[in-house]
């Protein structure tokens, strides 16, 4: 029993040195999503407040594909010391329900911080003569499986949403699906698909060129952005809310003091005046949550996508 207690007391002591003597070198923040993407948006925020705070050189390395498991698995893979980050959302939660993957998906990972979120839009090319989402509906099931509904990747959160949607309404659409948000807007806003579900952050600069047209947002409230566009709840769907989340993950292991360091810093990156001003631009909200938060909220988001899963009845990998 005394050994055990001495190294306990060793190893405690070995964290905290480790702890004070971090960040020693650069930090790598890993995005596995497309440049360009929401995604991205967050983490540079993020290393700009921390490179500055932590007095070391923080880069993003975007490394999508795979539905984010490529990127994902490298920093699963990675040393537990705090260099590594992901910044990653809801594909945390949703793969391991949803696909075999080359690291334990439930355990690879430690909660950070979450930082910020955005709701989804149910969006069309203006060309659609619809103009709310009872429109769409009834447009929808006159021609069933005609209308092309651009979407993300199979099995993440931006897809599962358009999953739950097309199940309550009754309506059914053609799925088209892209690598991210960002490339699903863009095929709506160049007529190459006439619906649309998407982040509000990737669909804005398209919103207010005028190339797509908002008929709802899926948070619980509406988007201070878009304040005269109604919430899906508003519109027909009562309860149902789905947004698109971001947050900070280390490698499962990682010394909770070091954790704790780079929880503390990453949401006084993100709660600055200035990044809060330029992520509303953006249709982001700050959303900052400690480790344990983080990882009550994450609990709550497996069970909520599980069920969504059991719902819409769809097929896991």
């Amino acid at each position: 029993m005394k050994r055990a207690v001495t190294l306990v007391a060793g190893l405690a002591l070995a964290c905290a040195a480790f702890a004070d003597e971090y960040p020693w070198k650069p930090l790598h923040i890993v995005v596995p999503n497309p440049p360009g993407g929401t995604v991205d948006i967050v983490a540079r925020a993020v290393a700009q407040g921390l490179g500055s705070s932590l007095g070391q050189p923080v880069v993003v390395e975007p490394k999508p594909g795979g539905n984010n498991v490529i990127g994902s698995e490298a920093v699963a893979r990675a040393a537990p010391d705090g260099y590594t980050i992901l910044l990653g959302g809801t594909h945390v939660t949703i793969n391991p329900l949803t696909r075999k993957l080359p690291y334990d998906g439930m355990h690879a990972f430690a909660p950070v911080a979450l930082l910020a979120a955005t709701p989804n839009v149910i969006a069309v090319h203006p060309s659609l003569p619809v103009h709310s989402v009872a429109e769409l509906i009834a447009l929808a099931k006159a021609k069933p499986g005609e209308l092309n509904l651009a979407t993300a990747s199979p099995g993440n959160g931006i897809h599962l949403a358009a999953e739950r949607f097309q199940s309550l309404s009754g309506a059914r659409f053609n799925f088209i699906p892209y690598q991210g948000g960002v490339q699903a807007v863009v095929a709506v806003a160049g007529g190459h698909a006439e619906v649309l579900i998407a982040p509000l952050s990737d669909a804005a600069p398209h919103v207010a060129s005028g190339r797509v047209r908002l008929l709802a947002v899926t948070s619980a409230q509406r988007s201070e952005l878009v304040k005269d566009v109604p919430t899906l709840a508003e519109s027909g769907f009562p309860g149902f809310a789905a947004v698109q989340w971001f947050g900070a993950f280390v490698p499962a292991s990682t010394p909770k003091p070091v954790i704790d360091r780079l929880s503390a810093e990453m949401r006084r990156a993100v709660d600055s005046p200035q990044v809060r001003t330029a992520f509303a631009t953006v249709g982001l909200s700050v959303m900052p949550m400690g480790p344990a938060e983080f990882g009550q909220f994450l609990r709550a988001e497996t069970a909520m996508f599980a069920a969504t899963i059991r719902e819409t009845h769809y097929e896991v990998e």
